[in-house]
């Protein structure tokens, strides 16, 4: 078994009830195991255009499927759930991204593990710290901690 980290975010409808469906049919899958789920952070939106704040969350869960895999079924969950791809970065009743997959790096054309920007946004770090504060990212080699620290220290929000 291998531990996932997960991001979740919402900021369409009823945001509470998004993240809380998509980690029950995450938790659902077979070979998933739930190891922990952060609180919600309810954030405001990073890039794209103007739109309503995010519930964020992390989950981190434990599993023998390979990241393709899982991303096939998270893309499932989320097209599921009515998620419709319009606008990069624009607003979504749900987003489920694997941000670290153990300590593999992934980089190819359909996913990048970890993900290429969870080091720097401080909705993933906060939840991340909050369950899984040593867990370290395999490319800058830094605890989630030290990441989250950095982030807070620059002033990024």
């Amino acid at each position: 078994m291998v531990y996932v980290c997960i991001g979740l975010g919402s900021n369409v409808g009823n945001r509470e009830r998004n993240l809380i469906r998509a980690y029950d049919r995450i938790v659902s899958l077979k070979a998933v195991r739930t190891v922990k789920l952060s609180r919600f952070y309810e954030t405001a939106p990073v890039g794209g255009p103007p739109q309503p704040p995010f519930l964020n969350a992390v989950l981190c869960i434990e599993t023998t499927r390979p990241p393709q895999w899982l991303l096939k079924q998270f893309q499932r969950i989320e097209t599921g759930m009515g998620r419709i791809r319009t606008v990069k970065w624009g607003p979504r009743n749900i987003d489920i991204d694997i941000l670290l997959y153990g300590d593999k790096i992934v980089n190819d054309a359909q996913l990048k593990i970890p993900h290429p920007l969870m080091h720097v946004r401080l909705f993933v770090l906060e939840p991340l710290v909050e369950i899984m504060p040593d867990v370290v990212h395999p490319i800058l080699k830094k605890t989630a901690v030290q990441l989250y620290e950095e982030q807070k220290q620059s002033g990024a929000t």
